[in-house]
């Protein structure tokens, strides 16, 4: 990989990891205070649809995308690289492996599908809602925090790459 190439792929990683850390933010900041503040039944009913139309979505590729390009990154950047740049970019790379794709796998996911089963209109539903909701946002949290400081790294990264 030439540098230059190293260069765009870092760069690339900047605003692919800064786009998805915008979107867990929407999340954290607005979305899931509002449709905590509808009925029960209209949130979970959102965010069961919310939840099915990500998939095939723009987000889920890019998603998806970032976690194979901070393996090949991370990969790169330990057997061919030494110095500060290559640290911030494999710590780019962990921090969206581990915070972003990890949690989302782990966390996130397992509980949309679980929700997505339910009534949305059913007391055991509704019951699963109010815990739904905070677990749901505090891991969304450590998601919007890990995308955005591997956006960081990723940038400091790049600026190092290129001799600032």
């Amino acid at each position: 990989m030439t540098i230059n190439l190293l260069l765009t792929a870092c760069a690339v990683a900047v605003i692919a990891s800064g786009l998805i850390c915008g979107v867990f933010l929407a999340f954290s900041d607005f979305v899931m205070r509002s449709l905590g503040a509808a009925s029960p039944a209209g949130g979970v009913e959102a965010m069961q649809l919310i939840n099915r139309k990500v998939y095939g979505s723009v987000f889920l590729a890019l998603l998806f995308a970032m976690a194979i390009a901070s393996v090949v990154l991370a990969l790169f950047a330990a057997v061919y690289m030494t110095g500060p740049a290559a640290v911030w970019i494999i710590a780019g790379c962990a921090l969206y492996l581990a915070g972003v794709f990890i949690v989302t796998v782990a966390c996130n996911v397992p509980m949309n599908r679980r929700l997505d089963k339910m009534a949305h209109e059913d007391a055991e539903t509704i019951s699963y809602w109010r815990a739904y909701k905070a677990s749901w946002t505090r891991w969304n949290h450590v998601r919007t925090v890990a995308s955005a400081g591997s956006s960081v790294s990723f940038l400091i990264g790049c600026i190092l790459l290129s001799g600032g």
